[in-house]
């Protein structure tokens, strides 16, 4: 199979036989269910623009593993140039949808597992990395969407894996057998899990020896038995069966669909697994995707406060204030502020460097820098956007009011701006800005790919102030040149 259409994308969902839960019930169908139908059509996104001669160039590469075309959300990075087009191709997306299109986690676990599992077997003379590759291969060929499974249920935070008193917070090894391990647990708010082909598993924190039952990393295909899922709820998601303006974003909901994914007895064939008890590497492992997955940030972030710049541009022209200074002086900071994300995301990428397997890796203080500005700019940037937008974004009438023969011409009469712009245009932009500036999508930008703490403690191991200091010793003259 070559990369597959938007359709097809949809249609190879439907015959994954998956136990998922919302609300109680049972989803059969995720392209067609409304709680997940958006999430499936942000995602069916990047393959309709990887198949585009508009974007074909960012949204697909070439195998270096095959020498076909392929989906740049397979592709393993072989030049800064590949992790710089990476960050192109994601605010471009996020242009388009306005949310999260999910792939980037499983983009940045197969990178991460291709250059740990070569520097596993270099040192301990294991054979993790062949095993990728072959998987990899697989993954490039069928054009599967996968995601990466990282953040365990954590129990007691103060202690350890091997040292909780529920083992079954951490995802743990039950059995090896002959063909393969069997686990047990979970991994927790894991984006695009419902309607990913693949899930792809990674240990979530740095462990010693006693926490090796802990150290894994391994693929499952979606469906297999034993994986149970449970849909998580959403600001505002009963909105999904009540009408198309109220959603804000109808065409592609709010953030990335997250789930918890249960591992019952799960058992997972040799071929498919990647790491098994070796924890000097689950560290690096989850170092290595961290920094990937934050330098994504200041892309996807970019383009969808690119979609919040131009609601709230558009509303002040609705309005009647884009005129007035300070309008414009907020509007100028919010996109300072959406430039400087992206700025990062393209220096941390420029600067990558080559790693012992032969893939790009980004330059990790960079990366870690960009996703800690996200977690306040981001929410400066909505800030500015409830300040522009005005108070009636928190007490607009639903769109029933609106279509409602008997008070909807008041509600035409009273929320027209008087500038020719109608209600509904009005009250469209504001839900849009509801949908991308409050709740879910602000919970995101702090604690996906890590919560600020994780990044600071990436900044102060690689910020050198050892040699910060000699500069400034050598400077002052305590030390001589």
């Amino acid at each position: 199979m070559s990369l597959m259409t938007a359709e097809q994308y949809r249609e190879s969902l439907r015959p994954l036989k998956r136990t998922i839960y919302f609300r109680g019930s049972r989803i059969e169908d995720v392209a067609a269910h409304p709680a997940t139908r958006p999430h499936v059509n942000a995602a069916a996104m990047t393959y309709e623009m990887a198949l585009d001669p508009q974007f074909e160039l960012l949204c697909s590469a070439t195998s270096h593993l095959s020498g076909e075309r392929i989906s740049r959300f397979t592709h393993i990075h072989q030049s800064a140039e590949d992790l710089v087009k990476k960050v192109k191709m994601l605010r471009l997306i996020a242009q388009r949808t306005g949310s999260c299109f999910q792939r980037c986690v499983g983009f940045d676990a197969l990178n991460a597992l291709f250059g740990i599992t070569y520097e596993t077997d270099q040192k301990l003379g294991t054979t993790y990395h062949q095993r990728f590759l072959n998987y990899l291969a697989y993954v490039q060929k069928e054009d599967l969407m996968c995601t990466g499974a990282m953040t365990d249920p954590k129990g007691d935070r103060h202690l350890p894996p091997s040292q909780q008193k529920d083992p079954d917070l951490y995802l743990h090894l039950v059995e090896k057998r002959k063909d393969g391990i069997v686990v047990r647990g979970a991994k927790a708010h894991q984006t695009g899990a419902v309607n990913s082909h693949e899930i792809i598993v990674m240990p979530t924190t740095a462990m010693e020896a006693a926490d090796e039952a802990y150290a894994l990393a391994f693929s499952l295909p979606a469906d297999a038995p034993g994986l149970l899922y449970i849909f998580g709820r959403q600001t505002n998601d009963s909105r999904k069966w009540e009408g198309e303006i109220d959603q804000g974003n109808a065409s592609y909901g709010t953030v990335g669909g997250e789930a918890l994914i249960v591992f019952q007895d799960v058992f997972v064939p040799w071929e498919r697994v990647f790491l098994c008890g070796e924890h000097d590497f689950a560290g690096p492992l989850v170092d290595r995707f961290a920094s990937y997955h934050r330098q994504n940030y200041g892309a996807c972030k970019a383009g969808n406060c690119d979609i919040i710049i131009g609601a709230v541009s558009a509303l002040a022209f609705a309005q009647g204030v884009a005129g007035a200074s300070h309008v414009k002086d907020k509007v100028a900071e919010m996109v300072h502020l959406t430039e400087t994300l992206y700025s990062g995301a393209i220096a941390c990428s420029s600067e990558g460097h080559k790693t012992p397997s032969g893939a790009y890796f980004v330059h990790p203080l960079l990366a870690n820098t960009t996703k800690l500005n996200v977690t306040r700019f981001y929410y400066e940037i909505c800030r500015l956007a409830h300040d522009i937008a005005g108070g009636y974004l928190a007490t607009m009438p639903s769109e029933q009011d609106l279509q409602d023969p008997r008070i909807g011409p008041l509600v035409e009469k009273y929320f027209s701006p008087g500038t020719g712009a109608s209600a509904e245009e009005r009250l469209r932009l504001g839900r849009l800005i509801e949908n991308m500036t409050c709740g879910a999508p602000l919970v995101e930008v702090m604690h996906g790919a890590g919560s600020p703490q994780a990044m600071k403690i990436i900044l102060l191991r690689q910020a050198g102030l050892e040699q910060k200091m000699k500069l400034a010793r050598r400077l002052c003259g305590i030390e001589k040149p």
